[in-house]
Formats: C-alpha cells, structure tokens, sequence
C-alpha cells in the first residue's frame, strides 16, 4: 500500500440490505412522490376550473400551450419547434456554462484558501461582506460593463453562484484530518499530489453541497439576467408573454423552468451519488 492510499479516505462498501425489500420500498417511494405530485396537478386543476381566472391557467391549457411553443414541429425535426433553438437551449447553455465556469472557480479559490489558516482569517469577513450582497442589485453594474447581451448573463450567472461553491470548499478543506496531511508530509508527498488524493476527496461532501446550492441559484439567475438584460430565451419569454397577456404560454415558461430545475439537480444528484458512494457506505457505518 502506498502512502497515497493509506490517507484517502477509505472506499466503504455500503451495507447490503435484503434486495427484494430494498425494491419495495423503492418502488413505494416512486409511488409516494410521484402520486403527490399527480395530486397537486389535480388540485390545480380543479382550483383552476373554479376560479376561472384568465390569470391563473390550468394544467390542461399550460400543457396544450407547451405542445404549441415547443412540440408543434414537423416530424424531420423531432416535432421540436424553433423555439427550442433560440429559447430554450441557450437558456439552458446559460444555465450549464455559468454554474461549470463558477464551479471550476469555486473549487480551486475555496480549497487554497481552506488550506492556509492565515488565508481564512484575511478572507473570511471579506467573502461574508461581498455573499451578503444580493446579486440582482449588482445587474445595473454588469449592463455597464457588459451591456445587454450574452457576456451580462454570464456575469450574473456566475457572480451569484460561486459563493455557495467558493465558501463550502473552504470549509471542507478545513475540516481534513491533519493526521492525514501530516502523514503525507512524513513521506514527502507533492504539495499538488497531497491536494488532489487528501484534501479534495475529503472536502467533496461539502463540495457537492455547495453545488446544489449552487445550480438552483445559477437558474434563478437566469431567468432574472433575461428578464433585465435580454432579447431572446426563457425568462425573456415569460416576461414577453406576460407584457401581452398571453398567460398560458406564460404559465407554460414558468413550468417548463421548473421542470428544468427538477431534472438538473436529478442529474447532480445521481452524480454526486456515484462519485460519494464510499462517503454514505461509511456514515451508515458509523451510524450502525
């Protein structure tokens, strides 16, 4: 064994539970969550119907407006209208592009910083200064830098989730074992190597929950960048269709964000799962 493998944090297989009960209580949490979710969409419906308000429109006119904007194409192109082009990918490239490019940054800032004690001390009342403020007040600021455009989106995008990321990798690389880091040193380990074998899989934990922080804030921001500063996309659509009183294709931009939302932190989740498998194998352990 080498030294390398002797301080990461050891790969614990999870617990193995009798499968068929593992499968019935998937399948009912499947069920749980997602006759809860069939039930709203039919309160919905029948508050919706009730009411009767061109305000507020119901399921069945806010799918029949989705199929309209966006699955109402010819058939060579997947019944994908042209809205899907110029809309919703590049809401979603926003989406993506920021949270990665805030992420990269988050990642490599916080563990440097988490990794001098002098470091935290000078930045920690200047990074809690600069998160308390609100990135939406700084959008006047980035349409004088950038002006409305893709380049201002970004900026906003990226300005407002980095802090979620930037601060939870500080504190998990400050919550290493310095028996692990003292270890490493004893056998001369690179300062890059120790980084990358010691420090970063033990502050992925945190990491990851900054993460998901993170996305759901990148989205946001999004559609309020779009909103101010856009001429094209998601956010730019809802606020278009609302200025015309076109409230189902309205209602049908703010469920399909929605949806948008649910399916990424799906993704991240899956992810996070995968690569932190050993992680929760060792706190059912700990916790047994």
């Amino acid at each position: 064994m080498n030294i390398i493998e002797a301080v990461r944090p050891a790969a614990v297989p999870p617990p193995v539970g009798p499968l068929p009960r593992a499968r019935r209580r998937r399948k009912w949490t499947f069920a749980q969550r997602w006759g809860t979710f069939l039930g709203f969409a039919l309160v919905w419906q029948l508050v919706a119907n009730l009411a009767k308000s061109p305000f507020f429109s119901s399921p069945t006119q806010i799918l029949g407006a989705m199929q309209k904007l966006w699955l109402s194409g010819p058939a060579s192109h997947l019944f994908l209208t042209q809205s899907v082009a110029d809309d919703v990918l590049p809401s979603i490239g926003k989406v993506i592009g920021g949270w990665l490019i805030a992420t990269i940054i988050g990642v490599a800032v916080g563990v440097a910083v988490g990794l001098s004690k002098a470091a935290s001390d000078y930045t920690g009342t200047v990074f809690g200064f600069i998160r308390a403020m609100p990135p939406v007040m700084l959008l006047p600021v980035f349409l004088v830098l950038f002006h409305i455009g893709l380049q201002m989106q970004l900026a906003t995008i990226i300005w407002g989730s980095i802090w979620p990321v930037l601060l939870n990798s500080v504190d998990g690389a400050r919550s290493v074992e310095p028996t692990n880091l003292d270890t490493a040193r004893v056998f001369r380990v690179s300062w890059l190597r120790r980084v990358w074998a010691v420090v970063f899989p033990a502050a992925l934990p945190k990491i990851f929950s900054g993460m998901r922080i993170s996305l759901a804030i990148a989205l946001n921001l999004m559609v309020i960048a779009e909103m101010v500063g856009g001429t094209s996309g998601l956010g730019f659509q809802v606020l278009s269709n609302q200025s015309v009183f076109d409230y189902p294709d309205m209602w049908a931009g703010i469920v399909l964000i929605g949806a948008l939302g649910y399916v990424f932190n799906l993704m991240l989740s899956a992810v996070e799962d995968r690569v932190l498998g050993w992680h929760r194998g060792s706190m059912r352990l700990v916790e047994v």
